[in-house]
């Protein structure tokens, strides 16, 4: 167990931080005399705590903005709308099924550019879009995406390895869903 250490001094100066000045001690007994408990901290307590203050000093000191808004969260808004993703859903799925003459012509390095491209459009489109439906539509629509992305995920994989047996099963499958998605969607 690591030793206690006692707060000796510690600082919010807004410039500089938080500067805390730990002294150790080898028993809790032998704290400093008037320090409240509360004061007391571990030897791995104040590493991470030197460490979250390091960390924030560097993205102040990089990013120029203020320690107060280093912590801030926001939500950001969706590139792409519903109605943009639904504008262009469809061409970017045919776009991947149009792989099939990459897979015919066992052109797999081609294919696995053709299938990476097509597959990060359409998975920004039908991702916006089943945010979009309402919340007893979404978990259908999630199994068959995530399905989806699988199989091209196996696809890119099987052609990787020149496996056309495995790429044509996986091609199959990705048809497959595709036309379930676009019977509820």
């Amino acid at each position: 167990m690591a030793s206690p250490m006692s707060l000796r001094h510690c600082s919010t100066n807004p410039s500089l931080g938080v500067v805390c000045r730990l002294h150790g001690h080898s028993k809790l007994g032998h704290a400093a005399p008037g320090l409240p408990e509360q004061l007391l901290i571990g030897r791995r307590q104040a590493t991470a705590a030197a460490a979250v203050a390091v960390a924030l000093h560097a993205k102040e000191a990089i990013s120029g903005s203020s320690v107060a808004s280093a912590l801030e969260f926001r939500f950001t808004a969706p590139e792409q709308t519903p109605e943009e993703a639904d504008a262009v859903v469809k061409i970017h799925a045919r776009d991947l099924v149009r792989i099939k003459a990459l897979i015919d012509s066992q052109s797999w390095r081609e294919a696995q550019i053709a299938l990476r491209e097509s597959s990060s459009y359409l998975k920004q489109d039908l991702y916006t879009i089943i945010q979009a439906k309402p919340g007893s539509q979404r978990p259908q629509l999630r199994k068959l995406y995530s399905h989806l992305f699988n199989d091209v995920s196996s696809l890119d994989y099987a052609a990787r390895d020149k496996d056309a047996r495995r790429v044509q099963e996986c091609y199959d499958n990705i048809v497959a869903t595709l036309n379930e998605i676009f019977v509820l969607i």
